[in-house]
């Protein structure tokens, strides 16, 4: 058995979960399920567990994004953009965890009629980006106020009021406005990440058309050389932070404010308190002007429900300003050194483009560098306003539906709703309206329905326990899908790694290998975060290790010393956000949360891209 696993990962086909989580299919739609009709083309590909966009196990309803994105990236892909090699990246779930592949490259004939869309269609936008990002925004805010303006019922009434009756009929009512909306609901949601992936593609393509153009003009540059001649930018995903920064530091010039805002009482406590104080109530208005749009931003990555936001979830933000106003009081710095990252982005840049020696490749470096500069800033902005401002949006539509399905008695709690697939909800509604519509004292199936929601949570508990494979099937014997690369951070090596990782016992490893992402070595404890809520207790000087970063977490990268993250490449969510705070990161190791443990110290080489555990717990 030791033998089959150098060579391959389990059989996604003969793969068993454990017992504990007997039932899980059946929260997934099925074709997200690997089966007999498709077994031979499944166990001939490459699985790797998505803990970018997946890091937990999912719950039913918070599903649809992960059906969202797989459409959208892959349309972009392969039929609006037709980048010429790449196709689409296909989903499967296991045990409530999402694998994901990349999809082998079309047949010749196909990339060359790719090739020729791609060059009439890509340039011009590359060229236009800023303009484009105008017109992108205002469409998406306006699919955001759409969503939000969308007037859920939240109990059915016991007779249809007056007005909707005489003089004329309506035609029809309340039963039929349930069903309807939350139809409107999904496919929001749905036009929303084809609008996410409109350019956002397109950025992940300039970045690794520009490292190409870099490899080939300075052969044996590092990865974190490139990494830093992008750095450094006004991004969208950052605000939040920047706004609690700026809050923090209006506190603290006041002791009143500052003196309540360090105190360990909870979010509300401080802001009665805060209300008695005419400083306080200065300070509060300022914090309600920002309110919206930055305070919609989860509390994690925007994947999922339980996570919360700063808007549902004061205490979050209000603990950031804690901690801030305690770095105040020990003469550190709060905000990022964009000044000090754009000094060293244009010294580098400057060095190398002084070792080009033609101008025709002087001119390709610069059309390239120009492009990835203007685009660059997008992906984190896209991020934003998609995965924070727009998920929040949702999920307060969603516990709306909640609201009425407690109300009308079907489920106990209004989070309930999340152990129902978008496909099952209708079928809930669907009871409820059908219940209302035959008159008083009609039988609905409650029982059957809050019988799932416990067996899901208890499956959905003993997932979140288990530790599943990084990867299942055949490794490649190359890896060769660009977003594979740039946004995974699969690569032929890390394919190898991890699979030295599956032999070995996590505490036998002394090293292991990743993308060197954002420059720099830091030295000391490491904190493993495996379930997002625990970012609370990352302490000043740790390094951060997890399955990935969330830039929702920006203020925690002024005060930890690096990060290492299972999954991510260059252009990953991790690897930007530490190049724009100016912190060692090394991401795409495959098995680092679970070959690093709490309290083990350990060196992150973001040059190098190695990480050595010095010294175990």
């Amino acid at each position: 058995m030791a033998k089959e696993k150098t060579v391959r990962f389990p059989d996604p086909h003969g793969f068993e979960v454990p017992a504990e989580l007997d039932g899980w299919e059946e929260m997934y739609p099925s074709n997200q399920l690997f089966s007999s009709d498709r077994e031979e083309w499944e166990k001939n590909q490459f699985w790797f567990q998505d803990k970018i966009h997946a890091p937990e196990a999912i719950p039913p309803l918070d599903h649809i994004f992960q059906e969202a994105w797989q459409i959208s990236l892959s349309q972009y892909t392969t039929r609006v953009f037709c980048i010429p090699p790449a196709q689409g990246i296909a989903q499967r779930m296991v045990g409530c965890y999402l694998y994901i592949c990349a999809i082998a490259p079309p047949p010749d004939e196909v990339i060359r009629k790719k090739t020729q869309l791609f060059e009439k269609r890509v340039f011009p936008i590359f060229k236009n980006y800023d303009e484009l990002w105008k017109k992108w925004l205002k469409k998406f805010k306006a699919l955001g106020k759409e969503m939000d303006e969308l007037k859920i019922p939240q109990e059915l009434p016991e007779f249809i009021p007056e007005e909707e009756v005489l003089p004329d009929p309506k035609g029809y009512y309340v039963s039929y406005d349930i069903m309807e909306r939350f139809d409107r609901l999904v496919n929001m949601m749905f036009k929303g990440w084809q609008y996410h992936f409109e350019m956002l593609n397109l950025s992940y393509l300039a970045y690794l058309m520009f490292a190409d153009v870099a490899r080939k003009l300075f052969p044996g540059i590092s990865e974190s050389s490139i990494g830093k001649m992008v750095a450094g930018a006004y991004v969208d995903m950052f605000r939040p932070g920047e706004e609690l920064c700026q809050l923090a530091r209006r506190a603290y010039s006041q002791r009143g404010v500052s003196d309540i805002l360090k105190s360990d009482s909870s979010a509300k406590e401080k802001i009665e308190q805060l209300e008695k104080l005419t400083d306080g109530r200065n300070w509060l208005e300022n914090l309600d002007k920002i309110k919206s749009p930055w305070f919609y931003v989860s509390c994690g990555s925007g994947w999922y429900h339980h996570e919360g936001s700063w808007i549902t979830n004061l205490d979050i933000p209000f603990g950031y300003i804690k901690s801030y106003l305690e770095q105040l009081d020990k003469g550190e710095t709060i905000e990022r050194s964009l000044d000090k990252i754009a000094k060293e982005r244009d010294e580098i840049v400057a060095e190398y483009r002084n070792l080009i020696k033609t101008d025709e490749d002087r001119k390709t470096f610069d059309d390239t560098y120009d492009t990835i500069r203007s685009i660059y800033r997008y992906a984190e902005d896209h991020l934003f306003w998609v995965e924070h401002w727009f998920h929040t949006i949702w999920y307060r539509k969603i516990r709306e539906f909640g609201q009425l399905m407690v109300h009308s008695g079907m489920l106990n709690e209004v989070d309930d709703i999340f152990m129902f697939n978008r496909y099952e909800i209708p079928e809930l509604l669907t009871e409820i309206s059908t219940g209302w519509a035959l008159g008083v004292d009609i039988p609905m199936r409650s029982a059957y329905y809050k019988a799932k929601v416990v067996k899901r949570k208890r499956i959905l508990e003993a997932a979140k326990k288990w530790n599943p494979e990084p990867a299942l099937g055949i490794p490649p014997e190359e890896v060769a899908e660009p977003f594979t690369i740039m946004l995974w951070g699969i690569t032929t090596d890390k394919v190898k790694e991890w699979l030295k990782g599956v032999d070995a016992s996590g505490d036998d490893l002394s090293e292991i290998k990743g993308f060197a992402s954002s420059a720099g070595v830091a030295e000391g404890p490491a904190r493993v975060l495996k379930l997002l809520k625990d970012i609370v207790d990352v302490q000043p000087g740790e390094i951060l290790v997890c399955a990935s970063t969330n830039p929702s977490w920006a203020p925690i990268f002024t005060k930890i010393k690096g990060t290492v993250t299972d999954i991510g490449g260059l252009t990953s969510h991790a690897a930007i956000v530490c190049r724009e705070y100016g912190i060692p990161s090394v991401t795409g190791t495959g098995i680092a949360t679970t070959a690093i443990h709490t309290g083990d110290i350990i060196r992150v080489d973001g040059d190098t891209g190695e990480v050595t555990i010095v010294k175990r717990a």
